[in-house]
Parts: structure tokens; C-alpha cells; sequence
């Protein structure tokens, strides 16, 4: 593609435009330049391109985000029911959360929060009676809660943890050591790591990470990542003395995946250059110090995610052969494929991940987006299925070979998480926990329905509400959805969303294509030229919903992070009509330029390229920012962002914000919330957490005609 580069800056292009609000307040002005792209002999403007530049580098950036965020909170700030919404918020919120507990070294180990803690406590116990003991407390590294615990991974004689730590939301970590019996915190300091575990050898002395190079000066939250290399670090010693154990400088693009079998044999090293489940597979024999890797799986044409390994024989989940996936074995000594064997073969049902517990294999599927959890032999035999409360989502189910019982947490829209002991002996499951939050399940129901979108193909969609609702169109709704990356959505809880429904709201969420749901024709029929598939799938749920009287237009909301930011942002520019407002969250904006910033380019498993000529039309054919157009009324829209996210980095909803404000001709608000010392949304404190949420709900309160009782 050929750029012409003139960044001619036109000023004040923009003119302000007032809210239709009692506040009178007005947007800011943005400037814009004189940009255009030639793409394959098309030009493309890009006036705002100028508001890609780093907000930490560029003070005309930090100026315009100062100038965007005095306005919206000041509307924010205003808006009848804010303050009762947040406060019902946070007594809902204030509820001690417990995760399952896994076991570790001979200990006991899990997360808890006591209800408004800004990040969550990593406690341990020695027997599951004893009284829990503090190790980890991320509250204590930052004043308000931006610094988080991400990542934890324990040695097998129980003498270290080894802890990731993120600062204000960014995917960068940096790895620490502490000796857990003295509380000791060791010298070592493992910087530059993304994308990355850790995974300990049993003797216990040193891991497994991989990590990038050190970014140039003011480049780290902006430039491209490349050249991952796999690293081997001796506890007590430098970072700059650890050993490289893998790298591939001949494709740069490559990740990689360290992790030690169970028994220490082998190092598995798992590659992948984007997003999709397509790997190739690399292992090293870790009892011979000179041996090198060998490629077990030399291509990148199907999923091989390592599950766990029976001597020389390793189990893997694919999707070879088996689009809703099955588990085979690959024995070292005979690697060839007709040596293969299947171990658990592909079901009705999506096999999302397994693990290996008690000489066991736990599967975890989804049917028809609810979990369903089966437990085979090694050798693939069927011995149980853990039964659930009823629809709703679990996770959980860790361990070791040799470990007899294994923990799992389950939840579902209206009911709050619960963590079990599950006995791999008897198969019968113990509740230890039971989270207890200030309403009542009871006055709320949840069912799951199937439409057809555009080309007739069926579609899930779970719709929870307060019993009793009425259908009579006017309920105020909001319509989440994702669509993408193999990524599936479950009825898991939600305190926002409780808060939503408690407002008289109700809450869908549909399985869109694009998803993992069904598998990877499901996953591939929403990718690349299909994609327009997932933005027909989310506007038919939407007709659904109003033509079965949930709701109607001028009562319904849409609302989706990431590639939901995407979604919320395609599908109101196609059908601003359809919708009363929008709330698109860290959106992939730009479908023109979004590989050429940090993890990007791994996106385009998914999306395509604009540096191919037939992916290029597709993507400017429903790229949010290039399909606002002057003269439309769009919905009120409150777009939000993070000045650190550094993975869909905040440019994209800079421009689309700014190019929204000069193109809506309607007086619904068009917004933009930018968070300050945030990311993604990973390691997110509580604090900012309600604030945000509460300020989108009042933000669908006002637009959506509902009355808030203060």
C-alpha cells in the first residue's frame, strides 16, 4: 500500500456542537489534517490520523483527551439517578468473592476479595480447615489500585512463587520470586514479558518465559511486537544471565509457549503467529542438557493445544479432523501421523479445554453456550459428567496427575459464583462457598431462545430480565455481543448487569458467528470476508427483541468491548436507526491501519488485511471510523477508552470519537469517556470499575426515557 504522507493540519475544522441538554455544554474542537491513503488505487482520507500519536508523547493528544473528558464527565456528572445508581452499585458490589481454590506445592491457594477491594487477595492454607493466611496483596503496591496480581505460578517443592505484576492496565508484566514460607521477596526482576506464563522445572531451581526485546524510548505502548524468544531463568540470578533457549529471528512474527511436561521430561513449546488455534508444535528432551528442539507439528494448519503427557506419550486438544475438537495422542517415539492415536473423539458438543487430573481427563464443552463438563479415562473411556444448578457457566478443574479431587466455580446471570470440591473418586461435588449478595435470584429468570439472522441461519441468545416483564415494547433493553476470535460468551454473573436488570432492564446476549461456540465453522463463518456475517447477527437480534415486543427502538441499547467495540461501532453506523444509543468500549475502530500497532497484526487471523485488495474492500466496507457519514442522526453514544491500553490502543476510538462528533446531525450526545492509569481492561481496579459502569448505565437511563429513583 502506498501512503501519502502531507499532515497538512486544518484548524478548528470542526465546529462545536451543542448538547440538546439542560448543560449546555459544548464538544470541543478538533482539528483535523490533510491525510489520504492510496489503497490498491483507492484514496482514503484519514483527517483525525494525528490522534494516533502516544497520549503520554504528544501534548496536542493529551490536550484534546483533557478537553473531551472536562465535557463528558461534566454531562456524566449531571445526569439524573448517577449517583443512586452507583451507590446501589456499590452495596450490590460489596460481597466477599472467593475463587476455587487450586492445589500448589502441597498448599492450598485462592483469590478473595472482601467486597470493594480495588484488586484481590491471594491467600493460602495448608490443609482446606486451616485459617486462610494472606501471601500476595496488590493493594498494598499502589494508592489506587492501578498496580495488579497477574499471573501466578508456584514451584513444585512449594518453596517460591513466582507473580506477574501489571502496571495501569498494560500487557506488559513484569515477574517477581517471593519465598512463600518467609514472605521473603528475592531479588530477581523479570522485565518485558507479554503475551507470556511461566512454567517452573520440578527440581524447582528455575522456569520457562518467553519475552521481547526492550522497546525503544517512548515506543512501548505503540510499536509492534516482535521477535519473541523463549528464555530460561535460574532463581537468584540476573535477568541479563538467562538462558536463550528458542528463538526464530526468520520469522519474527512467531509466539511462543513454554511449558514443562508434568514429569519434567519435556519442554513443550507451543507456536503461534496470530490469534487463530493454529499451531505448530516444538519440544526439547529436558533430561539429555544438549539435546535440541525437534518440530513434532511443522505447519500452522490446525489446533494442537497440549493437555498434559503419559510418558512418552503426549495428549493434545485438536481440531484436526474434528471441528468441534476431539483429544489424541502422540507418542514421541512413533511421531508420525498415522501413528496417531484418538483418545476422546469429537462430540455433539464444543470442546473448549481439558485438563489431566487423577490419571483423568476432564473436558470442559459448551452446549449451546452452557458448560458441560465430562470426565474419560487416559485412555478415553467415559466415567462421569459433573452436573450443574441449572444454565450457567463454570471453570475450574486444575490439578496433577496424582491429585484426587480438583475445585470448580459456578455461576450464572442471576446467581452468584459458588466454589465446589469435586471428588475424582466418588464424582460427587462438595459446596465449600457460596457467594452472598444483597438480592434475591429468585425475582429474576433467564432462558434461551434461537432466531434466524439475515441468511436464515440459527442463532442462541440468553435473555435474562425481573420475573412478571411485560411485553410490551417499551422495556428498556441492552443487546450485548462479541462475535469473534473463537472467543465464546457464557451466562456467567455480572454485578453491572444485576444493577441493569434491578433498573428494569432487560439483558440479552446473543452467540454470535464469529464465536467458539459451535466450533470453527461457527468461529470461521464471522472472519475475514464473512465478518458482515457477526454485524448481521447482532441486528437481527436486535429485530428479534422488538418484533417479540421485549422492546423497541427508542428503548434499546447495544454494548460490546474489543472486538465488541467493533460490533457496537459496524452495527450503528449500518443501522443507526435501529437503536436508541451505543456504548462501544476500547473498539478496533480503524479496520485500515489496526495491524501496524502493537498486537495488532495478530488480529488479522480474524479480520483480514487492507494490504490485500479484496480484504481491503470488505474491511472499509464496515470499518466504524470510515463509514461515518455527515447528514445522519446516530444514536447517543458514549464511546470509552484507556490511555494505556496498549491492545487496541486508544487512537481508535479517538478517531472514531472525533470523526462521530463532526458527522451526527441529530442531538443525541456523542461522547467519549477516557480513562486515565487504565488498560484494556485487565487488572482494572474495583474503584474504577463501578464508576465507569455506573456512568454507562446513567448514561442509557437518559437516553433511553427511564426514570431513576434518587
Amino acid at each position: 500500500m502506498l501512503r501519502i504522507y502531507t499532515f497538512a493540519v486544518v484548524t478548528a475544522s470542526l465546529t462545536s456542537t451543542a448538547f440538546a441538554d439542560e448543560s449546555n455544554l459544548v464538544y470541543p474542537e478538533t482539528k483535523t489534517v490533510d491525510q489520504v491513503d492510496d489503497f490498491h488505487g483507492t484514496k482514503v482520507d484519514d483527517p483525525y490520523r494525528w490522534l494516533e500519536d502516544d497520549v503520554r508523547e504528544s501534548k496536542d493528544v493529551a490536550a484534546w483527551v483533557e478537553a473531551q473528558n472536562k465535557i463528558t464527565f461534566a454531562y456524566l456528572k449531571n445526569l439524573p439517578g448517577r449517583d443512586a445508581i452507583e451507590k446501589r452499585m456499590t452495596e450490590l458490589w460489596n460481597y466477599e468473592k472467593i475463587s476455587a481454590p487450586s492445589k500448589e506445592g502441597g498448599r492450598y491457594y485462592f483469590f478473595r476479595n472482601d467486597g470493594l477491594q480495588n484488586q484481590n487477595v491471594l491467600y493460602m492454607q495448608d490443609t482446606l480447615e486451616d485459617e486462610p493466611k494472606i501471601l500476595i496483596d496488590p493493594n498494598t503496591w499502589s494508592a489506587d489500585g492501578t498496580v495488579a496480581l497477574s499471573g501466578t505460578e508456584f514451584s513444585d517443592d512449594g518453596k517460591y512463587a513466582a507473580y506477574g505484576i501489571q502496571d495501569g492496565g498494560s500487557d506488559w508484566r513484569t515477574w517477581r520470586i517471593m519465598e512463600i514460607e518467609s514472605g521473603k521477596l528475592l531479588d530477581d526482576e523479570l522485565k518485558w514479558i507479554k503475551f507470556s506464563g511461566i512454567s517452573w522445572t520440578p527440581d524447582s531451581k528455575g522456569f520457562y518465559y518467553s519475552r521481547y526485546d526492550e522497546p525503544a524510548e517512548g515506543a512501548a505502548f505503540q510499536s509492534l511486537n516482535l521477535n519473541q524468544k523463549v528464555y530460561y531463568h535460574t532463581v537468584g540470578t540476573a535477568q541479563s544471565e538467562d538462558t536463550l533457549v528458542y528463538q526464530r529471528p526468520d520469522e519474527p512474527e512467531w509466539g511462543f509457549n513454554a511449558e514443562v511436561s508434568e514429569d519434567g521430561h519435556y519442554l513443550v513449546i507451543t507456536v503461534w503467529k496470530g490469534t487463530d488455534d493454529r499451531y505448530r508444535v516444538t519440544i526439547k528432551d529436558l533430561r539429555r542438557p544438549d539435546s535440541q528442539p525437534i518440530d513434532l507439528i511443522d505447519n500452522f494448519e490446525f489446533e494442537y493445544t497440549f493437555i498434559g503427557n503419559n510418558g512418552t506419550r503426549l495428549l493434545f486438544q485438536t481440531n484436526k479432523d474434528a471441528p468441534k475438537r476431539r483429544i489424541i495422542e502422540i507418542d514421541l517415539d512413533q511421531p508420525a501421523v498415522d501413528h496417531w492415536t484418538e483418545i476422546v473423539p469429537e462430540t455433539e458438543n464444543t470442546l473448549t479445554s481439558a485438563t489431566i487430573v487423577n490419571s483423568s481427563i476432564i473436558g470442559q464443552y459448551l452446549k449451546d453456550a452452557k458448560t458441560q463438563v465430562r470426565v474419560y479415562g487416559l485412555n478415553g473411556k467415559f466415567i462421569s459428567e459433573v452436573k450443574f444448578p441449572g444454565i450457567g457457566a463454570a471453570s475450574g478443574f486444575e490439578g496433577k496427575m496424582d491429585h484426587t479431587e480438583t475445585f470448580y466455580s459456578f455461576s450464572s446471570f442471576a446467581t452468584p459464583p459458588s466454589t465446589y470440591r469435586y471428588d475424582m473418586s466418588t464424582g460427587e461435588s462438595t459446596l465449600l462457598r457460596q457467594a452472598k449478595v444483597a438480592f434475591n435470584p429468585d425475582d429474576y429468570e433467564t432462558k434461551q431462545i434461537f432466531y434466524e439472522s439475515k441468511d436464515g441461519t440459527k442463532v442462541p441468545m440468553f435473555i435474562c430480565h425481573k420475573k412478571g416483564l411485560v411485553l410490551d415494547g417499551n422495556n428498556p433493553t441492552l443487546l450485548y455481543g462479541y462475535g469473534g476470535f473463537n472467543i465464546s460468551l457464557t451466562p456467567g454473573f455480572s454485578v453491572s448487569r444485576l444493577t441493569w436488570m434491578e433498573l428494569g432492564g432487560v439483558f440479552a446476549m446473543p452467540n454470535l458467528r464469529g464465536g467458539g461456540e459451535y466450533g470453527e465453522p461457527w468461529h470461521k463463518a464471522g472472519t475475514r470476508l464473512q465478518k458482515q456475517n457477526v454485524f448481521d447477527d447482532f441486528i437481527a437480534a436486535a429485530e428479534w427483541l422488538i418484533s417479540n415486543k421485549y422492546t423497541s427502538s427508542k428503548k434499546l441499547a447495544i454494548q460490546g468491548g474489543s472486538n465488541g467495540g467493533l460490533l457496537v461501532g459496524a452495527c450503528m453506523t449500518q443501522r443507526p436507526d435501529l437503536y436508541a444509543a451505543c456504548l462501544p468500549a476500547v473498539g478496533v475502530m480503524d479496520m485500515l491501519r489496526f495491524h501496524q500497532f502493537t498486537a495488532g497484526r495478530f488480529w488479522t487471523d480474524d479480520y483480514g488485511c487492507a494490504d490485500n485488495p479484496e480484504e481491503f474492500k470488505a474491511l472499509k466496507a464496515y470499518s466504524p471510523y470510515h463509514n461515518l457519514q455527515g447528514g445522519v442522526q446516530y444514536p447517543a453514544t458514549l464511546v470509552t477508552t484507556a490511555d494505556t491500553d496498549d491492545r487496541v490502543v486508544p487512537g481508535h476510538s479517538f478517531k472514531f470519537a472525533a470523526q462521530l462528533q463532526a458527522s451526527q446531525s441529530g442531538t443525541a450526545p456523542t461522547l467519549i469517556r477516557i480513562e486515565t492509569r487504565a488498560g484494556h481492561g485487565s487488572g482494572k481496579p474495583t474503584a474504577k470499575i463501578i464508576e465507569e459502569a455506573a456512568d454507562q448505565w446513567a448514561f442509557l437511563a437518559k437516553n433511553l426515557g427511564m426514570t431513576i429513583e434518587q
